[in-house]
């Protein structure tokens, strides 16, 4: 998707409203726009056509080349179709399209079939595409049989068009409304006076969000051998539905809104500011979930430090028998750093890895596959750098923030039940430095880490190039504010403030994160200011041997579970130790009571049948040394209603000690055999 929130937008609008100008001024920033002219030549004596198509043709720049369709109607489903993710499309106007279409030279046709085809095109493309059409819905009903025949072919192709788009404008006197506001509208689509909507602080509505849309199916590459994994599913952020408006005995409710040029502005929605009051994990099911662990029929002494997983699954889904995570998405946020930040990265670097991914290669993309995650890349605005000024504007933090927090009610509105915070920018680690060293008061030095090169090469140059950028930085700021939105304004970037965004999202709509990497956990940091629940919903699976990110957890109160010290890219640690979560929650949730206290004995062997008779029916013989005669679940003793289970241990058999084990004690949730 485009930096805006949209990466195919339907600009409607009726005869003289402005919709054409609108339209090419929304791809006018593009290095090249490829101008698709759908309207026939018209009639060579009529001059007002003619000069129409001239003032259409000299507003062009040089750089747009132009392709015309109006000899065949499919032409521009096939121009679609085949437009590259690097490519930006202007299609104007699908009434000239329709008109082609009906005219007799083209009959007998199938309407209905060409415009699903037109609309499956867009909802496919790749490219960037904008496309213009007439609005007839607001005339009368034509009283000829021709005019009657051309409005329902239209507004039937407006309707399927409008469906597919990320976003829908429509331009009347010159002044836009946006009917499906897409995450991020662009900026003068946005009317000034509307940026200070009335609000109840922190007040959030239950929004009724659309599922987000599926990329089209991907080609497997070439690289890819028949026995490799399944790509993963790519998914593109969906446009944002049209807010239901509040009610009087409730302000501030319904969607969420945006006050800055930004995201589309409705009257309504959440004010992200400090001191926001998000759920919390439930306090008590998580302990009940530990404590229920030394009871399994596990063979050995239990999880060891895999029973923090099981703690905060069982706290965050509300149950002391946790389920494995089935749906997991995986949001990678690509947004580089310009400056000191990004010394020693690979021009484009960044990018790439986003490519990619998109494509299913690379670390991230192949164990989204193995973990059968969905993968959703986003793309962050570029960072100003930090040391010659903020990395980001006011208003770029708004948008942010409410863009992340949209995300998250995506992936909950479509079901996900864990998150995995992925990122690649360049200079993303300074940042992330940065905003340690602000919040934290950590010294650049120390949580900065070293520079590896593609080669993999220590470049101690660029290091110190960066700890310039982050001192010089710090300095410049030492007398701003270092509330969370001036942080992220000043030093934190699009990548981190997204990020950000993201948790307080999924926060509020009780979804579990596991982070991963420097901006991850800057993020986290930043968010303990807005809302200090944001962090319990977070787990660190590795500190992937990075000393901000081992700082951050420390501040955050999180251990990290393996100490593996991967250093995948960000994200794809957390999926290599993903099946390892969800192993131990799959042992938690289907391992029965062990037979010594009152579980069901499931040998399935037929010779100690008899003895699980007796000692159902309290006949089972025991040998007065604390030990069972028969299967595990004879001793009366042991399984005798209501009475705590007896773990003396036996006597020693010759010379030696008088107490057998270890002086370890046994952790909590343990079971001591």
């Amino acid at each position: 998707m485009s930096v805006d929130g949209w990466h195919t937008l339907l600009v409607l609008g009726g005869i003289r409203s402005g919709k054409s100008e609108f339209a090419e001024s929304l791809v006018a920033d593009a290095p090249t726009v490829r101008y698709v002219a759908t309207a026939p030549a018209g009639d060579p004596e009529d001059t007002e056509w003619a000069t129409r198509l001239a003032a259409h043709r000299a507003r062009r720049p040089g750089s747009w080349s132009t392709e015309e369709t109006a000899a065949d109607p499919g032409r521009l489903v096939e121009v679609i179709a085949a437009a590259g993710p690097n490519e930006t499309l202007l299609v104007d106007d699908l009434g000239g399209w329709v008109t082609v279409l009906l005219d007799p030279a083209h009959q007998p046709a199938d309407d209905t079939a060409t415009i699903a085809e037109l609309a499956a095109a867009v909802r496919s493309s790749t490219a960037r595409l904008v496309l213009v059409s007439p609005e007839v819905g607001l005339s009368l009903v034509p009283t000829t049989p021709l005019g009657r025949a051309f409005t329902d072919a239209l507004g039937a192709t407006n309707r399927a068009v409008a469906d597919a788009c990320d976003a829908v404008a429509l331009v009347v006197a010159g002044q836009t409304a946006w009917l499906k506001p897409a995450t991020s509208a662009p900026a003068h689509a946005v009317p000034p006076e509307a940026t200070s909507p009335e609000t109840e602080p922190g007040r959030a509505a239950a929004p009724h969000h659309a599922a987000p849309q599926t990329a089209p199916t991907q080609a497997v590459p070439a690289d890819l051998g028949a026995g490799d994994v399944t790509l993963p599913e790519v998914l593109t952020p969906a446009a944002a539905p049209v807010p239901a408006p509040a009610t009087s005995d409730e302000p501030g409710t319904g969607d969420w809104a945006a006050p800055t040029m930004a995201l589309p502005m409705i009257a309504t929605g959440l004010v992200i500011q400090p001191g926001m009051e998000l759920p919390m994990p439930d306090d008590y099911t998580g302990p009940q979930a530990v404590d229920r662990l030394a009871t399994l029929d596990i063979p050995g002494a239990g999880l060891g430090v895999l029973e923090q997983v099981v703690g905060f699954a069982a706290a965050t889904q509300g149950t002391s028998t946790p389920r494995p995570w089935d749906s997991v998405r995986v949001l990678l946020i690509q947004g580089d750093h310009e400056g000191g930040a990004s010394a020693g990265a690979s021009a484009g670097e960044s990018a790439r890895r986003a490519r990619q991914a998109r494509a299913g290669r690379g670390a991230l993309a192949r164990l989204a596959a193995e973990n059968r995650a969905g993968l959703q890349i986003v793309e962050a605005p570029v960072a100003a750098p930090m040391e010659d000024g903020p990395a980001l504007s006011a208003d770029e933090v708004e948008a942010a923030l409410r863009y992340g927090w949209r995300l998250a009610e995506q992936a909950a509105d479509a079901g996900v039940q864990l998150l995995v915070l992925a990122a690649c920018g360049a200079g993303a680690e300074a940042a992330a430095a940065a905003v340690l060293a602000a919040t934290a008061g950590a010294e650049p030095p120390t949580v900065l880490g070293r520079v590896i090169t593609e080669q993999g090469e220590i470049d101690d140059t660029a290091w110190m190039v960066r700890c310039a950028a982050v001192r010089d930085a710090l300095h410049r700021t030492r007398r701003s504010a270092r509330e969370a939105k001036d942080v992220l304004a000043e030093l934190g970037g699009g990548d981190i403030a997204l990020a950000t965004g993201v948790l307080l999202g999924a926060t509020a709509r009780k979804v579990p994160v596991l982070l991963d990497g420097p901006v991850g956990t800057a993020a986290a940091m930043v968010s303990r200011d807005l809302a200090g629940q944001a962090r319990h919903w977070c787990l660190l699976p590795d500190h992937g041997g990075r000393p901000g990110v081992r700082l951050a957890a420390d501040v955050l109160g999180l251990t990290p579970l393996v100490d593996l010290r991967l250093d995948l890219g960000e994200g794809a640690t957390a999926l290599a130790a993903l099946p390892l979560l969800r192993s131990a929650l799959t042992l938690a949730a289907t391992l029965p009571v062990h037979p010594s206290l009152g579980g069901p004995d499931h040998s399935g062997t037929d010779d100690d049948a008899g003895d699980r008779t007796d000692t159902d029916t309290g006949t089972g013989t025991g040998t007065g040394t604390g030990e069972p005669t028969g299967d595990d679940g004879s001793d009366d003793d042991r399984t005798g209603s209501g009475a705590e289970p007896d773990f003396a241990e036996p006597e020693p058999a010759g010379p030696g000690p008088t107490t057998i084990g270890s002086d370890e004690p046994v952790s909590p949730g343990r079971r001591a055999d």
